[in-house]
């Protein structure tokens, strides 16, 4: 859905949509479970800097729905619910032009850009549910993850592999040891 400064000049714009699975590219390491619902608005705020004005659009809004990633220790599905609300304000990019190497206020740091006439929904509130992903996350809190030596998952079936590896450092000492015997 395209946020128009057009049409924000307007009015504000309200959304209440639903995403099927695919519809949102979340990349490669998260998949959308189901149908993902969001509502919100759109608005404009003008920003008066001395002689001219800078349009921003502030995005609030939230959304909620279900998504799988692999599990960090065992690459198993893992499925999580995700539910977030977020106000985000949006200011064009050609609005900041500034030499090379510039101090920022903490403030700074909370806005966002767009180019041209407006934005996409759909960037903002992709951006929004990968933020709301954990970086880790287990299919259980005693997952026993991978084998190191042959692959297999220990959750499903146990090794037999040696679990410590020599150290190849130590192979001449071992072998000496092997003729005093």
């Amino acid at each position: 859905m395209k946020i128009r400064i057009q049409d924000l000049e307007v009015r504000k714009l309200e959304f209440a949509l639903q995403f099927q699975p695919g519809e949102l590219d979340l990349g490669a390491e998260v998949r959308q479970l189901g149908m993902l619902a969001t509502d919100g608005r759109a608005e404009l705020i003008r920003e008066h800097h001395g002689s001219h004005s800078v349009d921003d659009i502030r995005l609030v809004g939230k959304f909620d729905g279900r998504v799988e990633v692999g599990c960090a220790r065992c690459l198993e599905p893992v499925e999580i619910a995700v539910r977030r609300s977020f106000d985000l304000l949006y200011r064009p990019l050609e609005s900041e032009r500034r030499a090379d190497e510039v101090a920022i206020h903490e403030a700074d740091t909370e806005i966002g850009y767009y180019a041209g006439e407006g934005m996409e929904l759909e960037d903002s509130l992709r951006e929004q549910i990968l933020l709301a992903v954990p970086i880790r996350s287990l299919c259980r809190a005693d997952c026993k993850g991978l084998c190191p030596v042959c692959g297999g998952n220990r959750n499903q079936q146990p090794c037999q592999c040696e679990s410590r590896m020599p150290d190849p450092r130590w192979e001449a000492l071992g072998a000496l040891k092997n003729k005093l015997k």
